[in-house]
């Protein structure tokens, strides 16, 4: 047996040193092998070739057999390794003519399976522009909720940094943002939950001198914010622009939402609330306590009515004021009028005259 493989070596030194491809050495060597093994199926027992070569055949027809399992083995894996660098080589996939990639297709799936909403409805959210005023209690659930529907374009606008007290309800800021511009913390949580949507963040506090010029440039606002002052301011300029406002309040265990729009025949905030209550009929959060989940629950309604509006799906609350008691788990609607006497809708319409 020791002389077969001596003679195996000896065909691979010399094709080595010729310079013969491997593959015509392994040839020689499997025909050198085949030799051996068909001496032994034909020569009687006791031949002195088969004796010098091992005696028995099936030595040569396990080692045989070995070695066909690591060549085909090997054979296997060249010819995975070489379809995965086919693979490779070729470029992504590119964004199809249509509005939706393939990934956004199917994450978007149960909204276009919606009667109401379909293919139409999501290429309108992914169109749309929404400003949300707040990214504190009720802009955190608005706004990742906004995020994750694939509303195109959101802008956050907040002054605030996040705060420890925060966390017990602001959910969309973690533990490790404490002390950053609420903001930034906003849109790392929605880009991070859906790379898909465009966020816009301003750091700052909305202002007379910038109001109507940052709304003007989103179809729709949300106001989430705690004073009264930006609330009649960003009314104001809703009303003046013509843009739906989507507005949540917050106190203790109540939460109230409305969706106010003169533009539609709706009443503006000032027709419901003609001036500013006395601070201490107002307490903030900070002073009279919120239960956590309840932004949660007024702010992810917002983020319902806005898609509603943007889409046109069912009945958008109008008109209307939704008032949900967490306490008791009861929920009531209450209709609202404009009032022609109104300081902000009223005079606009004076003025559109």
């Amino acid at each position: 047996m020791l002389l077969v493989f001596a003679m195996a070596a000896a065909i691979w030194g010399v094709g080595l040193l010729t310079g013969a491809p491997k593959r015509v050495r392994w040839t020689m060597i499997g025909l050198l092998y085949l030799a051996v093994l068909i001496a032994h199926l034909v020569l009687p027992d006791g031949n002195s070739l088969r004796m010098a070569t091992g005696e028995t055949a099936a030595l040569w027809a396990i080692l045989g057999g070995g070695v066909a399992l690591v060549f085909g083995y090997r054979a296997v894996l060249l010819r995975l390794k070489a379809h995965a660098d086919a693979q490779a080589e070729i470029p992504p996939e590119e964004t199809p003519a249509g509005p939706f990639s393939e990934t956004e297709l199917n994450r978007y799936a149960r909204h276009i399976v919606l009667r109401e909403m379909g293919g139409l409805g999501q290429k309108k959210l992914k169109d749309a522009k929404v400003l949300v005023i707040g990214a504190g209690g009720l802009g955190s659930p608005a706004l990742l909720y906004l995020a994750a529907a694939g509303v195109g374009t959101i802008g956050v606008v907040d002054d605030d940094v996040v705060d420890n007290s925060n966390l017990q309800r602001q959910v969309i800021h973690p533990d490790r943002m404490i002390g950053e511009p609420k903001v930034f913390s906003a849109a790392e949580a929605m880009t991070a939950q859906n790379p898909f949507v465009s966020v816009k963040p301003y750091h700052r506090r909305l202002s007379e001198d910038d109001a109507e010029s940052l709304i003007g440039e989103y179809d729709l606002v949300l106001d989430g914010t705690d004073n009264f002052d930006t609330r009649y301011l960003v009314n104001r300029t809703c009303v003046k622009l013509g843009k739906p406002l989507i507005s949540g309040a917050l106190s203790q265990w109540e939460g109230q939402l409305s969706v106010f729009d003169p533009a539609n025949n709706a009443p503006c905030y000032q027709c419901i609330f003609d001036s500013a209550p006395a601070p201490e009929l107002a307490p903030s959060c900070a002073e009279a306590g919120v239960v956590g989940p309840l932004p949660g629950v007024i702010g992810t309604m917002m983020a319902v009515e806005a898609i509603k509006l943007i889409t046109g799906a069912g009945s958008a609350m109008r008109g209307e004021m939704m008032i949900y008691d967490a306490l008791w788990g009861e929920t009531r609607k209450i209709m609202l009028k404009r009032r022609p006497d109104c300081p902000t809708c009223g005079a606009h319409d004076a003025k559109s005259a």
